[in-house]
């Protein structure tokens, strides 16, 4: 990426970030013309080249910016603060539901990048997503109470599962191109932390 990116006014430079999260929200990677990200952004496709040399460059940009607002929140909320499973994941939806009020185009970029198959950005993406998300993850997991839970429960597999049920929530989603009715999504991931609660923490007698 060009540095002279950072020399534009914040305003031109959010205008251009954002236009790449509407662009690629709504499209594979491949199906995402760069002409259309710079008309949106309201500049020349041969300057939006000139500050990104090509469309991975841009992408990969995009992801890495996304990953930094999506930290900021996840720290903001204490998402990883809590030895409770549940209230982490509660703190986690919360601090994503500021994000999808204030950035819904980018949530909808995260969604498909994650899950995009093309070859040129596919490892670079799922690579930054284990350096940013995962590992942490993997460490606040660990330092939940086992005694919370159900006897005999695989803490990883339930984790993953409700990992899984999330993310296909959302994916369904964006694949039906629904507008993203953000009160709604809080409401049913509200419920389905409600069911999880139920079926997997111990009963008190």
């Amino acid at each position: 990426m060009n540095p002279k990116f950072y020399s534009l006014p914040k305003e031109k430079q959010q205008k251009i970030i954002s236009a790449g999260f509407r662009v690629f929200s709504q499209n594979s990677y491949k199906k995402s013309p760069m002409q259309e990200i710079a008309e949106c952004a309201g500049i020349s496709k041969s300057l939006l080249f000139h500050y990104f040399h090509n469309k991975k460059e841009l992408y990969l940009f995009l992801w890495d910016k996304a990953c930094d607002i999506t930290i900021q929140y996840l720290t903001k909320y204490a998402c990883y603060e809590s030895s409770d499973l549940f209230e982490m994941m509660e703190r986690g939806m919360k601090a994503k539901i500021k994000m999808m009020y204030k950035y819904p185009d980018m949530t909808g970029f995260v969604i498909k990048a994650f899950y995009e198959r093309d070859s040129d950005i596919q490892v670079s993406v799922q690579e930054s997503y284990q350096k940013h998300f995962s590992i942490k993850a993997q460490t606040a997991i660990e330092q939940v109470k086992l005694e919370d839970f159900i006897p005999g429960l695989d803490l990883k597999m339930m984790y993953r599962e409700m990992y899984l049920a999330s993310e296909g929530y959302l994916w369904e989603i964006y694949q039906r191109r629904e507008s993203l009715d953000v009160c709604k999504l809080e409401k049913d991931f509200e419920e389905m932390l409600k069911f999880w609660k139920d079926i997997y923490l111990r009963k008190e007698e």
